[in-house]
């Protein structure tokens, strides 16, 4: 299973905090937010890791993470000259992904919680699976609607009319043929490759999974700056209050196996003085 962080995009809503660096480079309390999303896919095993997004931006992805060897990982980066859609990734990733089933986050997409929804998609997809998040304001997203089995019937992308309270979060599983399925769809009014028009590929030859998330996942969207202030909040009540970090890359390379414990100490040496190496040596010190 390869994985793609798509962290382009415009950034408008933020601006001008976007006329500077990517929305995906903001902080997210202690962190970056790109941090979040990637952690995602460590968790899920996921080491092969293809960052996309825009000139300007990929060497400072480069000078964040490298190749990411030090975390056990092999990132490579691809530019996407402009936005035009999420499912252009799969095209601009088709070498990266070759023969592979592939996991798709969105680099401002974060979530919190038992995700063992999207862990066991990563073992069990036979075509596509999306995830169905209960929102209150269904006419911003991808809504999912189901018959009364509980059955994804349609898809239908910031609906008027929601059929259901279920939007489509930014993350998602494919097997290989998400490629092809890509390179066939024709853009849409605002000149994109939409990733809802993909799904509905999937749904039309029945083999789309779409799996609703439970209470206890918190799904943050962080696109204006009240969204970021929000997510910097919680989790830095959450951090504050457990004295554990979430999103910690290097933690979860250690605990998942990716490095040795004689890599991570070399890694938390090669730190500055700060209260993100005090937590990692206080690991170290524990482990």
């Amino acid at each position: 299973m390869k994985g793609i962080i798509l962290a382009g995009g415009s950034g408008s809503r933020l601006f001008p905090i976007t006329k500077v660096y990517s929305k995906q480079l903001a902080i997210i309390y202690d962190k970056p937010l790109i941090y979040y999303p990637l952690s995602v896919l460590m968790l899920g095993g996921i080491k092969e890791i293809l960052i996309i997004s825009n000139e300007n931006t990929i060497p400072l992805y480069r000078q964040l993470f490298g190749t990411g060897s030090h975390l056990g990982l092999s990132i490579e980066y691809a530019l996407q000259e402009a936005p035009r859609g999420i499912a252009e990734s799969f095209i601009i990733g088709e070498k990266f992904i070759n023969g592979d089933n592939v996991a798709l986050i969105l680099g401002d997409n974060i979530f919190y919680g038992s995700l063992n929804f999207f862990y066991n998609s990563l073992q069990n997809n036979k075509g596509a699976t999306i995830f169905g998040y209960r929102v209150n304001d269904p006419q911003r997203y991808g809504i999912v609607e189901f018959d009364k089995e509980g059955t994804a019937i349609s898809i239908e992308e910031k609906p008027e009319l929601p059929k259901s309270n279920f939007a489509v979060p930014g993350i998602y599983v494919y097997n290989n043929e998400v490629i092809k399925i890509s390179k066939n769809l024709k853009p849409s009014a605002r000149g994109e490759l939409e990733i809802t028009d993909v799904n509905r590929e999937y749904l039309k030859r029945g083999q789309l999974k779409v799996e609703k998330i439970g209470r206890g996942v918190s799904w943050l969207d962080t696109g204006t700056p009240e969204a970021l202030l929000q997510a910097s909040n919680f989790f830095g009540v959450i951090e504050q209050r457990q004295g554990l970090k979430v999103g910690c890359i290097e933690e979860i390379a250690f605990r998942m196996e990716f490095i040795s414990r004689n890599d991570f100490e070399s890694l938390v040496n090669s730190l500055p003085k700060c209260s993100y190496r005090e937590y990692l040596e206080r690991l170290l010190k524990d482990s």
